[in-house]
This record gives structure tokens, sequence and C-alpha cells, in this order.
């Protein structure tokens, strides 16, 4: 049995085999990247859990929002070698034509990921806060990431909790623990027998506010009351 986590590394075991159990941790559609029939039904050897949940990039933008009520551009940083980041990145621009708010392409390469352009060209266009698409080049530089926004007073969302333990501002995002519990109990029916075919793909169930409001007052940033009695941890 395979545990397999980024999209290339699915689509890689998917073609190395048809045969061995294959249980996926996604954060992008899996009908639409082609790795499953449905999810009701994801037929042949691969199930598991997506993160996916097309109101999560709506919801963080509504939520920088809601601290800068006058906001005028989002930045987004993004890894441009990545097909999940691609996708993402697709996804933030659909949400952000719903609401209207503009956004700043701040794509960046491996190895050596530019990031201080980025922030220059963030600056540049006065983005009003930044968004940072998670995925494994950008998780190295998380800390680096934090201290460049708090350097430049930018406001900062992320789709994880551990960039806020950084020092990043929030983090709106599927529950990491929760999901790797639900692979868990895929791999256990597995090995009891049960056909990967016969196991519908789980799409998140719990998501968790997490703000650091260490970051918040560095910045100079209030963070509203309610959003405040709503966070599911607050870092002090």
């Amino acid at each position: 049995m395979l545990v397999v986590g980024y999209l290339p590394a699915i689509h890689a075991a998917k073609q190395a085999t048809k045969t061995i159990p294959i249980v996926m941790v996604t954060t992008v559609d899996p009908v639409a990247s082609g790795i499953v029939d449905s999810l009701a039904r994801p037929g042949g050897n691969i199930t598991g859990v997506t993160r996916l949940s097309r109101d999560l990039k709506q919801k963080r933008l509504e939520l920088l929002k809601e601290v800068i009520p006058r906001i005028s551009r989002v930045g987004v940083l993004w890894d441009a070698d990545n097909e999940n980041a691609a996708i993402a990145f697709k996804e933030y621009e659909a949400a952000a034509r719903a609401l209207k708010i503009p956004l700043q392409s701040l794509a960046v390469r491996g190895p050596h990921p530019d990031f201080e352009g980025a922030f220059q060209a963030a600056a540049k266009e006065r983005a009003s806060a930044l968004i940072t698409i998670r995925d494994a080049l950008i998780n190295r530089y998380r800390r680096r990431i934090a201290d460049r926004a708090i350097k430049n007073r930018q406001p900062s969302m992320y789709e994880g909790s551990e960039y806020v333990e950084d020092g990043g501002l929030m983090s709106y995002a599927v529950s990491d623990a929760e999901n790797y519990r639900r692979v868990a109990t895929y791999v256990d029916k597995i090995l009891k027998g049960t056909k990967p075919a016969d196991l519908p793909v789980e799409q998140p169930a719990k998501f968790e506010l997490v703000i650091n409001l260490k970051t918040a007052k560095q910045i100079g940033l209030t963070i509203p009351a309610n959003m405040l009695a709503r966070a599911d941890k607050v870092i002090k």
C-alpha cells in the first residue's frame, strides 16, 4: 500500500501501478485532476481524503476583507513550478472575482525563490494583504515569509496553521490532524480487505481559524472582537 500527499506523486503512483492500493491526501479536486472517476465511486486502486473545499479560498479572502474593510488588492505568493499551486491560484482568481477584490500574482520558482522581488512587486502595486499558497517549496521558508510580511506591515493569510505559529497573521484551513486520522482509517479498512474502489473519497468536515495576536500588534492591526471569538486558536 502507498500513502501519497502531493499531486505529482499521486499521478506517478497511479501510472506505476493499477493493483497496489493507494491512499491519497490531496489539496486539489481529484476528479478534475483525473485521479479518480468520482468522489462517491473512485474506481480503480486509489481513494483517500481531499483537503479541497471550494469555499475555503473565498472564505480566506472574506476574512481578510473583514480585518481590512478597505482592502484594495491581495498579493498571492505561489510556486510557479507546482501544478497544485497553479490550480489553487486559478481558484483564488475565481473567488476574488466574485468578491470584486483585485489579485496580484507573486509567483516564485525554486530552488532559490526570489521572495525579495515578490514582496517588492507587492509593495509597488500597494497590495493590502498577502495570501500564501502552501507547497513543499514555500513551506521551507515559512518564517522568512512571515518576517518579511511583518516588516512590510502587511496582513497575511495562510493555508496552514504552522505558518501562523511561525509568525504569520492568520490561517483558515482544514485540520491536518483530523485529515491524517481519516487516512489511518482508510489504511485500516484496506488492510482488512476493503477495496479502494469501494471507499468514497472524503471531503473535509472540520476547518480551523488560527490568529496570531502578537503579529497583529506588530503590524498595527486590530482584529475584530467577533473574529477573535470565532477563532479556534489565538496565539498571544
